[in-house]
């Protein structure tokens, strides 16, 4: 190669890197705007007295690094909220409502920041969440239409 190709090929290479980065980035955002959407759809489906959170302060989980702190109150906060439900119109056979399951994904995805267990933090974390919306859609649709 001569002196002047160098330059091209490296800039050309930056710039597939810095797209490829620019694309991770949109895909993480479209992943986690998803689930805001799909929380708060959760919270909009129990009626207002029951809700431990209003659904529009679920996308507060957009903002990075305070989302590690406000999972805690959003995820538990719905899991409480479908269980203050049930308890008031005295259905039992829900359980915690998927309280722990959320408490459990919670802390995985905490733990996804720590370098060597962040790889099987991660994947436990994902199946987790999977696991917490499926749970959440259950109990979305035991409630009925809203009202």
């Amino acid at each position: 190669m001569n002196d002047t190709a160098q330059p091209a090929a490296d800039a050309i290479g930056i710039g597939i890197l810095l797209g490829a980065i620019f694309l991770g980035l949109l895909i993480g955002l479209a992943i986690a705007a998803l689930i805001c959407y799909l929380v708060a759809q959760n919270y909009k489906a129990i009626p207002a007295a029951h809700r431990k959170m209003e659904p529009g302060k679920v996308w507060l989980m957009m903002i990075p690094l305070f989302n590690l702190y406000w999972m805690f109150p959003v995820f538990l906060g719905l899991a409480d909220s479908f269980k203050s439900y049930f308890n008031s119109v005295g259905d039992e056979s829900v359980g915690d409502c998927g309280r722990q399951l959320s408490l459990w994904y919670c802390i995985s995805t905490c733990l996804c920041i720590i370098p060597l267990v962040n790889s099987i933090a991660g994947l436990a974390s994902l199946v987790l969440l999977i696991i917490v919306l499926v749970r959440a859609s259950e109990l979305k649709k035991k409630i009925g239409p809203v009202a």
